[in-house]
């Protein structure tokens, strides 16, 4: 507990209403003796209120520093009770007072002094609110505390306030403006919580990863640590919750100073991403081509924010401390980094062509912070004794240097390229469609006009053929009536000369008119043969016109038929470059994603099938089968269908729309925020299925990949247990080769070995056999996972131990697993050494209820020498120490350690 009060509860005193602050941008700092800051640090418009000459490079301004008095313990009223504070406040003037002694004071301004009764609320609006605002404008952001031991520095920033909400410090109040001003839909807010202990960067939500690196981007300077554990925030009560399981797991020490002295510096990180709204695209006319398409969308903007809360370790002289041992090397490790600190500002004060940000981790991680690219508010905790005048001095002075660094504020925006693929993919799905009709519409009109064409060619043969049967039946009628008439006449011409007269005159007078008749008759023939004639030459005329007519429809139709070809050449050209512009929308996409990956990779015991490798798939797919509309749907399923249809496609009899549907499920996996969906909407059933009938080494593969991850999650663990999972998996184990399924397989086991309630059933179903008998492989990978699912089950059975609900020897050393740990105790691997030295401390503290059966075992196998080895030669403390406790508490190996006369 914090000496001052700060951490035991709220500020003794009656509380005042204090006007509120208004930032001064021309603040000075000096004293009696001391020149003021110069003059264009005095005339920069301030940092936090937005001012600063604007220009491409940025925004220019300096850090805010504001100091805070903490009131009198009880231990100050009783021994200072005769002395009067050193220090003594002039809020309204933003001026402190330092006495030397009795008649003599140097004086200081800040930004804003903040007494002793000054609310949590009103230091987090003048020192914190600023920059928050900021942050959510798209701009990096520090708020940082410095100051003496048990001067209040981790009241004023991470009280959490459950008792009395007017206590909570920076920490949670700054959540509280973030998701009050964030969108759910559009924006994301996630949290890391590290400390900076023995200049090792460790993760408060997540111990065991205690070593992460620092990685600076050669491009733009930017300082991340890709390694720490990156939490989704969607409510208050789930970040207060984080920072209360950080706090546990913080380094405290009771001092002289602090009866809870923090040992290490807290760095919380609050990632922001919010999408800016009302940039419309300018769509492109029916006429243009898909190329000014892509050219005249705009995508948004995406504007991301990082505010980082330090809440530095306390400054302290050892004799006052009264530190010793290791809390003494603590000591050291702290007042080195805050003298690398201090070291930096001065540089960074004086515009010193040098900055020594590489002597410490802590100026690492903090070079954005001081001289770099964030907006940064300091405030500098004192105390009111003056047997601490030496400190307070120090650290006054340490916040009037600070003043004195100016940074060069940059706005962080990029555009949103995946929005602008899924506007594109929604204007190809229109032009397609349009395509599709105007196709359809010509296809329709060619149809129509061969209809046309073949009906009046049909009516015009049709009209012939009647014309020409009309006129023959004409001709024959007219011809036998012509031949009956003569037959008359000459019958008649012969009763005439049968009965006529008898004289040669009558006989020739009959014989010239006969003659007379007849030539008639036969002139009247060839009259009608004549027309006949010409009534067929006219005939052949209309057959002929007929011809030409139906030989020009057959041109018509060949011009048509020549159209259609056009257009058909046309509609390949067409689904070829927009084959293209889907090629290229895959690559923005792929772009996007590998951009996304580089600032958000990172975290621990997570299998991921790879989105890269999905989207390196995909895109060869499309490439490869640009005339397949249906395998192209496909390869941007997780973009557009839904979950529930993607999950349908597990079933397709496609095998490629399998393997691409399940990668895509796999990778929705590897994201916690998509592990419950996917198991409501069936997922976890439907990979089971897939994992049980697939015979693809790849479907098994990613199918194992999914499973792993969502076995990360407790509640899923109990399901996929339910559901026969670990058969499933072991089966699986037993049948791959391939290195990276045995990978994923071996993930997925040992995240179900973490479970306490299901050791017994997943041992009875061969999870442990599967895993021992998958270090066949010899892949580093392979055999870091089984280590790891080995650390868990061992852990969990000691855990049992303890508590009294598992008795017996270890399920483990029954498994024969005992001479595969002690065989890669001491694996050049570090992942593979690190699981193996973590299973073997377990397995040895699993049987201090049952040593003589356990321990037996561990010694005749050669797990004591190596218990022994890692007590003194492992490179983490954490498990050295574990080790060394664990030989120390059991009888039976300090009996054999006497034996062989071995010191531990």
């Amino acid at each position: 507990m914090a000496s001052g009060g700060y951490r035991n509860g709220s500020l003794r005193g009656s509380m005042k209403i204090e006007r509120p602050l208004q930032f001064n941008s021309s603040v000075k700092s000096s004293t009696s003796k001391s020149k003021p800051v110069s003059s264009l640090r005095r005339s920069s418009p301030g940092l936090l209120t937005g001012g600063g000459a604007k220009d491409d490079a940025g925004v220019l301004g300096r850090v805010r520093v504001a100091v805070r008095l903490r009131p009198r313990n009880a231990e100050e009223s009783m021994a200072d009770a005769d002395f009067a504070d050193c220090v003594e406040l002039q809020p309204e003037l933003k001026r402190l007072k330092l006495r030397k002694n009795n008649w003599d004071s140097d004086t200081y301004e800040f930004d804003e002094v903040l007494t002793e009764f000054a609310s949590q609320k009103r230091v987090y609006e003048v020192v914190a609110k600023p920059v928050v605002e900021s942050v959510l404008s798209g701009y990096n952001g520090t708020v940082m505390a410095y100051g003496q031991t048990g001067t209040g520095k981790t009241f004023t920033l991470g009280r959490l306030g459950e008792e009395d909400t007017a206590a909570r410090g920076i920490m949670v109040r700054s959540m509280e403006d973030i998701l009050e001003h964030i969108s759910p839909e559009t924006d994301s807010v996630s949290v890391s919580y590290l400390q900076l202990y023995m200049e090792t960067i460790q993760d408060l939500l997540d111990p065991a990863n205690d070593n992460i690196s620092i990685v600076e981007d050669p491009k733009n300077g930017d300082v991340s640590v890709p390694g720490a554990t990156l939490v989704d925030i969607r409510d208050q009560q789930s970040f207060v919750e984080l920072l209360r399981i950080g706090e546990n797991h913080r380094f405290a020490a009771n001092t002289k100073l602090n009866t809870e002295s923090s040992r290490s510096h807290a760095i919380l990180m609050v990632h922001i991403k919010r999408t800016v709204m009302g940039s419309e695209p300018v769509h492109s006319n029916d006429n243009g081509n898909a190329s000014h398409l892509v050219k005249s969308l705009r995508p948004p903007l995406v504007r991301k924010g990082k505010l980082v809360v330090v809440d530095l370790a306390g400054s302290e002289r050892i004799d006052k401390s009264g530190s010793e041992g290791h809390t003494l090397q603590e000591a050291k490790s702290i007042n080195l980094s805050l003298s690398s600190l201090g070291k930096c500002i001065n540089a960074l004060a004086e515009n010193s062509s040098h900055v020594p940000v590489r002597d410490s981790k802590l100026t690492r991680l903090l070079q954005d912070s001081f001289g770099g690219t964030a907006r940064t508010s300091l405030i500098v905790t004192i105390g009111p004794s003056p047997r601490h005048r030496g400190e307070t001095t120090s650290t006054i002075m340490f916040g009037q240097r600070a003043m004195k660094v100016e940074n060069m504020v940059k706005l962080k925006e990029e555009f949103d390229y995946k929005s602008l693929s899924r506007r594109l993919d929604i204007q190809l799905d229109k032009l397609i469609a349009e395509h599709e009709r105007q196709q359809k519409a010509f296809q329709e009109e060619v149809e129509r006009i061969t209809i046309e064409a073949h009906s009046r060619i049909s009516e015009t043969e049709r009209n012939y053929a009647e014309s020409l049967e009309s006129e023959r039946l004409q001709y024959q009628k007219d011809y036998q009536e012509s031949i009956q008439k003569l037959e008359e006449q000459w019958v008649a011409s012969q009763q005439k000369h049968t009965n006529g007269k008898t004289g040669t005159e009558s006989k020739n007078e009959f014989l010239d008119a006969e003659i007379a008749e007849l030539k008639q008759s036969l002139q009247n023939e060839i009259d009608l043969r004549k027309s006949a004639v010409e009534e067929m030459s006219n005939l052949k005329g209309q057959l002929v016109k007929c011809k030409r007519s139906e030989a020009a429809g057959n041109a018509e139709i060949l011009n048509l038929q020549k159209m259609l070809e056009d257009e058909a050449h046309q509609k390949d050209k067409l689904e070829e470059e927009i084959n293209i512009l889907k090629s290229q929308l895959l690559q923005l996409s792929f772009e996007a994603d590998e951009t996304r990956r580089s600032l958000d990779r990172g975290g621990s015991g997570k299998i991921s099938t790879g989105l890269d490798s999905l989207m390196s798939q995909v895109k060869h797919s499309q490439l490869r089968d640009t005339g397949n509309g249906q395998k192209a749907s496909i390869a941007k399923l997780f973009g557009e269908v839904g979950l529930h249809k993607i999950l349908s496609l597990l079933e397709s009899e496609d095998p490629e729309v399998r393997i691409h549907a399940v990668k895509v499920v796999a990778n929705l996996a590897a994201e916690e925020a998509n592990q419950g969906k996917i198991v409501e909407a069936g997922g976890l059933t439907s990979l089971l299925k897939l994992l049980r009938s697939s015979e693809d080494e790849m479907i098994r593969r990613v199918a194992s990949g999914a499973i792993a991850n969502l076995a990360m999650n407790e509640t899923n663990q109990e399901l996929i247990m339910t559901q026969g999972g670990i058969s499933l998996l072991s089966m699986t184990a037993g049948d791959a080769e391939d290195p990276q399924t045995l990978r994923m397989v071996a993930g997925a086991i040992a995240n179900l070995c973490g479970n306490d309630k299901l050791q017994s059933k997943l041992r009875g179903e061969g999870g442990i056999k599967a895993l021992l008998g998958m270090v066949r492989c010899g892949h580093p990978d392979v055999l870091a996972q089984v280590a790891r699912g080995i650390a868990n089950f061992a852990k969990c059975e000691s855990r049992a131990s303890t508590q009294g609900t598992k008795a017996g020897k270890s399920l483990l050393i029954d498994d024969g697993a005992l001479p595969w740990i002690v065989q890669n105790a001491n694996n050049e691997a570090s992942p593979i050494r690190r699981h193996i030295e973590l299973a073997l401390c377990h397995l040895a503290q699993h049987g201090f209820r049952y040593t003589e059966v356990n321990a037996k075992d561990m010694i005749s196998g050669g797990a004591l020498w190596e218990l022994v080895r890692i007590s003194r030669d492992c490179s983490r403390e954490d498990i050295r120490t574990l080790a060394q406790r664990t030989l120390t508490s059991s009888p039976t190996f300090q009996g054999e350690l006497r034996r062989l006369r071995i010191e531990c």
